[in-house]
């Protein structure tokens, strides 16, 4: 990859090889992906920590007796909970096998996922990466992977998915890889600054 983008290799330098961020493939994946949809990573992970601690194992079976109050006591929106159940029952009367995705091509993972309500390609695409395993898949419409991007390159404007997308070409085919090198990097940076401005903050207190 650094052969292909140089600055990439900055970014091992600096902050060393990325994680692989991996997930063991299932339901309980699925369900901290849609979470994770449109908010933070620790307000997903902690309603995902919730559902896991009143559940213990987290299977279809178990989240269908959920009622709507209870969901919404964990963190789940009236939205992300008509989305779970819908991937439950699927999975349930076996109009979805999560089990055949492993031996399916990219496009027919995709197209059996996103036919469940509240699946888009993008939470297609992160259970590919870091569930299936796939190394080139390129998570169309990832804010994150557009702000490191831009960070990274030193631009001002954040690309929009289209050109990032066009840019994600040349790294065929591990742009998988890529993606998690840039998420990487804007987890490292960004909480760098993040400690930076607590540590000014602090000295001024103090002087």
């Amino acid at each position: 990859m650094a052969g292909v983008e140089a600055s990439f290799a900055e970014v091992i330098s600096r902050y060393g090889i990325p994680p692989l961020w991996l997930r063991p493939p299932g339901f309980a994946t699925l369900i901290l992906i849609i979470l994770e949809q449109q908010v933070s990573l620790q307000s997903a992970r902690a309603a995902f920590d919730r559902l896991e601690a009143r559940l213990g194992r987290i299977t279809t079976a178990e989240f269908l007796k959920l009622d709507d109050l209870e969901l919404k006591k964990l963190g789940f929106s009236r939205q992300k909970t008509g989305y779970c159940r819908d991937l439950a029952r699927r999975i349930q009367d076996e109009t979805l096998d999560l089990n055949q995705l492993h031996h399916m091509d990219t496009q027919d993972v995709i197209g059996s996922l996103t036919s469940v309500r509240g699946i888009g390609e993008w939470t297609a695409s992160i259970y590919l990466i870091m569930a299936l395993r796939r190394s080139d898949i390129w998570p169309k419409g990832d804010l994150a992977l557009r702000k490191a991007f831009a960070q990274l390159k030193g631009r001002t404007e954040i690309p929009d998915d289209t050109s990032m997308e066009a840019e994600a070409e040349k790294w065929q085919p591990w742009r998988a890889v890529a993606a998690r090198i840039l998420w990487h990097y804007y987890l490292s940076k960004n909480k760098k600054i993040r400690l930076d401005s607590i540590k000014k903050q602090r000295d001024d207190a103090h002087q």
